[in-house]
């Protein structure tokens, strides 16, 4: 398998940088290497030098850099995933999205959905709760992997993404598949979209729906301390005012912005664009 030198290192990490904001550590680089020695094979080359100077200009750069990003970019998710924080969204966020929402409609944004899970479960939790009952709740998932949106799209999932899951979830959200694996069900799949983001292009964010809601748990970790800024203010651009931003429990806003209210809630901590009315 080839072996990266510290400074391929460093000139692929600025390539993956510059392109989604991922930062690709030291502690990255074996798996790194082990990811990404199929590519070289496949594209007859002969170290991550060239590798970089492939990505760099290459007139077939774009793709080869989709699948370089799909390869690296970290895809560990499940259903139910921090259920402290889902309780505390279904017994006090959105009774207060509830009360404060202009018409019966909610407008959610999973952002770095990867497959679909996450999303998913958020159609489930609000389409279970009593209070949402005949409202019109569009939830949006986006990634940057167009092979994770494709899986998410089909909505069928092994063991692995149900080991949050209780027996009467499985019963209630799922239908059997074949091979021991199961497919979301219709009702629950159908307010649930997806599609392509980068979140480090703001035009193309900018043409979302306001939000209610966004999601965004444990992405931020991946990337260095100016992107971070940069994609939560484009958080707080998407949300409306009162609106709530949930990240993940070893994430914080801590000397990135001052856009954030700090909400302690019974249950948890959550971050809320403040109302300027």
């Amino acid at each position: 398998m080839a072996e990266m030198t510290p400074e391929q290192l460093r000139l692929l990490r600025d390539v993956f940088q510059n392109a989604c904001g991922f930062v690709l550590r030291e502690d990255l680089k074996f798996i790194a290497e082990r990811r990404l020695a199929p590519r070289l094979e496949a594209l007859g080359l002969r170290d991550f030098g060239t590798y970089q100077r492939y990505l760099r200009f290459d007139p077939r750069a774009k793709e080869e850099l989709e699948i370089a990003i799909d390869l690296l970019l970290p895809r560990e998710t499940y259903f139910f995933r921090e259920p402290a924080q889902l309780t505390t969204y279904v017994d006090e966020v959105i009774p207060r999205l509830a009360q404060d929402a202009v018409g019966r409609s909610l407008h959610v944004w999973s952002a770095g959905c990867s497959s679909g899970e996450e999303p998913y479960t958020l159609s489930m939790l609000m389409g279970d709760h009593p209070l949402l009952q005949g409202w019109d709740m569009d939830i949006l998932g986006t990634d940057l992997s167009q092979k994770a949106l494709s899986m998410a799209r089909h909505a069928e999932y092994g063991p692995s993404a149900l080991r949050s899951t209780t027996p009467e979830q499985r019963a209630k959200f799922f239908d059997s598949a074949e091979q021991g694996r199961v497919k979301v069900k219709r009702e629950f799949k159908e307010r649930v979209r997806f599609g392509w983001l980068n979140l480090l292009d703001g035009g193309g964010a900018r043409l979302l729906p306001s939000m209610d809601v966004i999601f965004c748990r444990n992405v931020l970790i991946y990337f260095d301390t100016e992107t971070r800024r940069r994609v939560v203010q484009l958080f707080s651009e998407r949300l409306r005012e009162g609106g709530y931003l949930m990240l993940g429990h070893s994430e914080n806003l801590f000397s990135l912005t001052t856009r954030f209210e700090l909400v302690q809630l019974s249950g948890d901590l959550v971050y809320r664009k403040p109302r300027t009315g």
